[in-house]
């Protein structure tokens, strides 16, 4: 019977490690909305949100450290819930960088440059992080391997949207304008450009210690 009970809060951590990603593949996909909108209601949303994956995390910490501690778990199953552990911080600091769009997106009164597609961006990062997930609930190596690749490519739109707006900057019109106001529109840009690369980052992470779990192949961890 222990071992049963055991073996079924293994599979309520995995479980709940899912809703975790659910939530914040939700607060990124409002987060877009909120950029793509201006809309200040969408941004306060996704700030407000954070209290919510934060305590989530706190507990699924918890029973991870409870895991280790009262069980003394072996092989795989340590293997499993030490990469849970590592995947909800990658998830919580995820949270954190939607979180960030919505706060730019409160100081966003309209699309300094149009010609940068974060949307675009946005949705790659997403979907990223949506196939990473299902690599840990089906310990899906070959997923694993795909989110690694990917990331070039995000990291190349990434690149791309700065040099964009880099060249917008050396272009006259962009010069005659309000310098103050000019250096806000950039620097918020530049950040935005940086969370969504970060947030590949952390799909990568999750990737890497989903193989490690099912495999323990330590290849794609940095």
């Amino acid at each position: 019977m222990a071992r049963q009970a055991y073996q079924s809060r293994l599979q309520e951590l995995r479980e709940e490690v899912l809703y975790m990603s659910e939530l914040v593949a939700e607060q990124l996909r409002t987060g877009f909305d909120a950029l793509e909108a201006k809309d200040d209601e969408l941004a306060q949303s996704v700030i407000d949100g954070d209290e919510e994956i934060n305590e989530l995390y706190l507990e699924l910490e918890q029973e991870c450290i409870d895991l280790i501690a009262l069980q003394q778990p072996v092989a795989g199953d340590l293997r499993f819930i030490a990469s849970s552990f590592k995947i909800i911080t990658d998830l919580e600091r995820i949270g954190d960088l939607a979180t960030n769009l919505g706060g730019y997106a409160l100081q966003a009164e309209y699309d300094a440059y149009p010609e940068v597609d974060i949307r675009r961006i946005g949705d790659a990062t997403l979907e990223m992080l949506e196939q990473a997930m299902a690599a840990y609930a089906d310990e899906s190596i070959e997923n694993c391997y795909d989110i690694a690749e990917r990331d070039d490519e995000i990291d190349a739109m990434c690149q791309s949207a700065s040099q964009t707006v880099v060249r917008s900057l050396l272009e006259a019109d962009a010069l005659e304008q309000d310098v103050d106001e000019t250096f806000q529109d950039v620097s918020r840009l530049f950040l935005t450009i940086r969370d969504l690369e970060r947030v590949g980052d952390h799909a990568v992470n999750i990737a890497a210690r989903t193989l490690y779990m099912v495999e323990q192949n330590d290849e794609l961890l940095y």
